[in-house]
């Protein structure tokens, strides 16, 4: 690398090593002159520019990045906002030092070229360390135009026009610099010159800056700051630098610029020789910015409201039609029916000639027939009609009503303050203040005992049952009649009403029903008088007025009193009368509801109360005790020192020259036992950890407080997977290379159970994500555990002297689709269960909120042919970094459409990968184009009840030739794995007698 090169104060202005630090005194080098070029321009008064002499330090700064940068780590975690990166810029793809100036997200950084001057966001994984000999000083440095300022208020296209303008006079350019000062933050304060054309002068004629004040003691402008962070959101607005390839620039190397808008000035017409370049007017306009054209605006309003007249117009003419079509419509409908009713008048006319000869008997036989049905529903209860049952069941309500139990009352409130300590307690992290919590929750655990004792006594006089048996035997009979009830509030006002209307109806119904006696009464005392007119035997003479006159108005009065009274019985009631009902039915359900929920809640509480007086009794005043588990954990260490001894033993025996083989065997069973042994108390441990784990969430909050040392926290946290007492080398573990070559992979055996042990490697940051994401994949399989459709974890656990993560899941082999379909496909029924089974994994993740991201051919399992499930997932991945991975089964990609756009992850996109799977069966088109091209619409429970997975549940017919193949290659199999199996004892074997 580079030697420091030292230089005298008085000679130059700056000293150079590969360290990159420039050092300036502003006493001594006021008015000095440097020659620089222009890099970057961050507004009309403000750029970066390096010195010319730093030309061959820029080309070996990227010669040296080219060559580290490649081959450096990633930068994680806390990125230093002083420490100097290297950044891969996005244009050219090539490696420039940079600092960060703000953390945008997890991924994405603010950065600055430090040697340039310009802007990026970049992503972390373009970022890299580099080393110390690279960690100096900017080539590049910010320059101010001196006497000038922002003009306050500017607007934003003036500004970009300034950043524009100032670009063209200095962006690679050979400028002048005479210094004035030197901000503390490193900002040059200079006086700009290209040639005899002071740039300064050049901006303030444009307007895009202005003069400032300036100060007694240092020349320096008064200008206002602006927010750093905003000027470099703006500067990102504008395009970034392209930079090109350095090996085809000129003699001094830098990146090219790009500036917003057009550059208008001729630059070939420049002097070489630094003579004064004249700017016209017309060639210093920066951009090309529309004005206006020549058009009225009044013209232009003119021919607007013209055309929304006209639309405006049009909508009424097609309405106008519309309206028209209607109304013929409505006349042609008009004259049928009027057709029609003259038919009818003319039929009627006929009918009524015909039927005036019989009126008088045909009117007896009418009213007859009506007096009959009258008869029959007089006999009829009509006390629903009236709301009888309504009064009857708010009779009960009032009568037998339960209240709220005084004793309730005071329990609920001993019972809140009693949850306010339990949750004090478990946000306490002091021991000492957790024990002061402790000692006030146990003081109102005592009141909560008497409270509950007192409420039990209470609760055993009460006759719940009974009430709530005649409770809802009294809204079914209700329920029955009125159907569902609306929902209202509470009103004393809807019972009044409901009373007054009731009374009202009575009493109209009486006198109906009176006056019906009083006619049919008359009637039947004419018929009396006129049996007299017309029986020859009875002397006494009647005329035939007094007994015929009256039979018509007799008749009309009976006729009207009877059919009034029908009416009322057999009439629907009208809305108003409905609605005073319905109210009042829902208000009797409300109160009929109420009272079930007041005796539910005091039945809730009485079980509740019951539990606790059950607990406390054993609890009350004292901790649980934990010595059960610390015996087991003491069990377990002890079990592991034996079990390492013997492996050592082992080891030792076979690397001798005169081994015993029996010796050997007799070692290897013990080693066996002992493992067994240390797997059998860590699953008692595990069961220790559920009881622990019951206790806190019900009674004991300060578990974890008081006992740090048994880890509970952590194995809440981790629902239950992780156990600290299993280790790597406890396990006699077989590398599974054929299975996966980015991971530790390993295949063993714990209690006659084969398990898969997979590897991760994480830090202090992802062991925290992979122990959430592994316990929320746990938590839902542990709902429906077989039938979740998941593959199942037994274990996790962390390494102690290595970063790494290890998950212990069972193994099944060769049972993956990929294996099972290359060696004997499965039928189409075999297909169908097996996807049937998938379809349940995926429906149990995402009911959890879980997007699988990598669902594919290798981590779907056919177990026994007839079941399937779904394999879990890389758990120190994100989603977005699962679905990243392009599997394929065939020639089709198994990432969905929006997934290749960018969008993120979602179950639809699982449904996808599902629906690639499924081609192999040619028996399930339909179920694939919804899967394929309607998967907005399509959730994986909808998956479950396609019509292709509802198969009979009978057995299937069989196939004596698949049988047979499957047998002979299950066969093949295991005489392969046994062939294995003497291999690599032979292996070891040989190994032990060559040493």
């Amino acid at each position: 690398m580079w030697e420091r090169g030292h230089f005298s104060r008085t000679s130059v202005a700056e000293s150079v090593s590969f360290s990159g630090i420039v050092q300036m005194d502003e006493d001594m080098h006021y008015n000095k002159v440097e020659d620089v070029v222009g890099s970057h321009v961050e507004d009309a008064v403000t750029f970066w520019a390096q010195s010319i002499s730093r030309n061959k330090d820029i080309m070996k700064i990227g010669c040296s990045l080219s060559e580290v940068c490649p081959h450096a780590n990633s930068v994680f975690g806390n990125l230093d906002p002083k420490k100097i990166y290297g950044g891969l810029f996005s244009e050219d793809k090539c490696w420039y030092r940079c600092k960060v100036l703000k953390i945008i997200s997890d991924e994405k950084c603010l950065v600055r070229y430090i040697d340039y001057g310009n802007t990026e966001i970049l992503n972390r994984s373009d970022i890299v360390e580099i080393p110390l000999d690279l960690q100096f000083s900017s080539v590049a440095k910010k320059y101010r135009l001196w006497g000038l300022q922002i003009p306050s208020g500017q607007e934003v296209t003036q500004f970009d026009q300034g950043r524009t303008f100032l670009g063209s006079l200095i962006f690679e350019k050979e400028i002048k610099m005479r210094i004035k000062a030197t901000y503390q933050d490193g900002t040059v304060i200079a006086q700009a010159e290209y040639g005899s054309v002071d740039i300064g002068e050049e901006v303030a004629k444009k307007g895009f800056a202005e003069k400032c004040k300036l100060t007694s003691s240092t020349n320096t402008c008064e200008e206002k700051k602006s927010d750093p962070g905003q000027l470099v959101l703006r500067n990102l607005k504008s395009p970034i630098p392209s930079w090109g390839h350095r090996s085809n620039q000129s003699a001094f190397t830098r990146p090219k610029g790009r500036l917003s808008g057009r550059m208008t000035l001729d630059l070939k017409n420049e002097n070489d020789a630094g003579n004064h370049v004249t700017f016209p007017k017309e060639n210093l306009a920066v951009g090309d910015f529309n004005l206006g054209s020549n058009v009225s605006l009044a013209k232009i309003k003119q021919d607007q409201k013209l055309i929304e007249e006209n639309e405006r117009l049009k909508t009424e003419k097609e309405v106008l039609l519309e309206s028209y079509k209607v109304l013929e419509s409505k006349v042609e409908q008009t004259a049928q029916e009027l057709q029609q009713e003259k038919a009818t008048t003319m039929d009627l006319t006929k009918h009524l000639e015909s039927t005036l000869k019989t009126h008088v008997g045909t009117r007896m036989e009418n009213l007859a027939a009506k007096v009959e049905i009258l008869k029959e529903i007089r006999r009829v209860n009509i006390s629903v009609r009236f709301g009888n049952d309504l009064s009857d069941a708010m009779q009960v309500l009032d009568e037998e009503c339960f209240t709220t139990p005084a004793s309730l009352t005071e329990l609920e409130r001993i019972w809140a303050e009693y949850s306010l300590a339990q949750e004090n307690i478990q946000t306490c992290e002091n021991v000492s203040e957790g024990n002061i919590l402790i000692a006030k929750r146990n003081e109102v655990q005592q009141k909560l005992n008497m409270a509950v004792e007192v409420f039990i006594l209470e609760v055993d006089e009460l006759p719940l049952n009974k009430r709530l048996k005649t409770l809802q035997d009294l809204s079914a009979s209700l329920e029955a009649v009125y159907g569902q009830a609306k929902e209202g509030t509470n009103s004393e006002e809807t019972l009044k009403k409901f009373y007054d209307w009731k009374c009202d109806k009575r009493e109209e119904f009486t006198s109906v029903r009176s006056e019906t006696e009083v006619s049919l009464q008359r009637l039947v005392a004419w018929f009396q008088n006129t049996v007299k007119a017309f029986d020859l035997s009875v002397e006494e003479s009647r005329t035939s007025e007094d007994t015929i006159s009256s039979l018509d108005e007799i008749l009309e009065k009976t006729e009207s009193s009877v059919c009034k009274e029908l009416e009322i019985s057999l009439v629907e009631q009208g809305d108003a009368d409905k609605e005073i009902i319905l109210n009042t039915y829902s208000q009797v359900l409300q109160k009929i509801r109420s009272e079930e929920r007041l005796i539910a809640t005091i039945q809730s509480k009485y079980e509740d109360s019951i539990e606790f007086k059950k607990q406390i009794i054993e609890c009350l005043n004292k901790n649980p005790n934990v010595d059960h588990l610390l015996s087991i954990k003491k069990t377990l260490k002890n079990l592991k020192a034996r079990l390492r001894w013997k492996l050592v033993e082992k080891n030792n025996l076979e690397e001798s020259d005169d081994y015993d083989g029996s010796e050997i065997e007799k070692i290897k069973q013990e080693i066996a036992q002992l493992r067994n042994s240390v797997f059998q108390e860590i699953y008692r441990e595990r069961k220790e950890y559920e009881k622990l784990n019951s206790l806190v969430q019900k009674w004991f909050p300060e578990l974890p407080l008081l006992y740090p040392e048994i880890g509970l926290l952590k194995y809440m946290n981790s629902g239950g997977l992780l156990t600290m007492s299993l280790e790597r080398d406890l396990l006699d573990a077989e590398p599974m290379k054929e299975l996966s070559s980015k991971r530790p992979l390993v295949c063993s055996e714990v209690n006659g159970q084969i398990i898969l042990l997979k590897g991760y490697s994480v830090d202090v940051d992802t062991e925290a994500r992979v122990i959430q994401r592994a316990a929320a994949y746990h938590r839902a399989w542990r709902e429906a555990k077989e039938e979740s459709g998941l593959l199942p974890l037994i274990f996790l656990f962390l390494c102690k002297s290595d970063p790494m993560a290890y998950l212990m899941v069972p193994y099944y082999p060769r049972a993956n689709l990929s294996a099972v379909q290359a060696s004997v496909p499965l039928t189409s029924e075999e297909a169908l269960k097996v996807m049937k089974g998938v379809a349940q994994g995926l429906h149990t993740l995402h009911k959890a909120d879980i997007i699988h991201g990598s669902l594919h051919q290798n981590n779907v399992f056919a177990l026994n042919r007839e079941q399937g499930i779904v394999g879990d997932f890389d758990f120190t991945k994100s989603v977005s970094q699962r679905a990243s991975v392009n599997m394929v089964i065939g020639d089709l990609s198994l990432i969905s459409p929006e997934l290749k756009m960018g969008k993120p992850a979602s179950p639809s996109s699982d449904l996808y990968a599902y629906g690639c799977l499924l081609l192999w069966d040619h028996n399930v088109k339909s179920l694939l184009y919804s899967l394929i091209y309607c998967r907005s619409s399509m959730t994986a429970e909808q998956v479950l009840n396609a019509e292709c997975f509802l198969v009979p549940k009978g057995k299937s017919t069989p196939n004596p030739e698949k049988d047979t193949e499957y047998t002979q290659y299950k066969e093949k199999e295991e005489l392969k794995m046994e062939n294995l199996d003497k291999y690599k004892e032979k292996t070891r074997n040989d190994e032990a007698n060559f040493d």
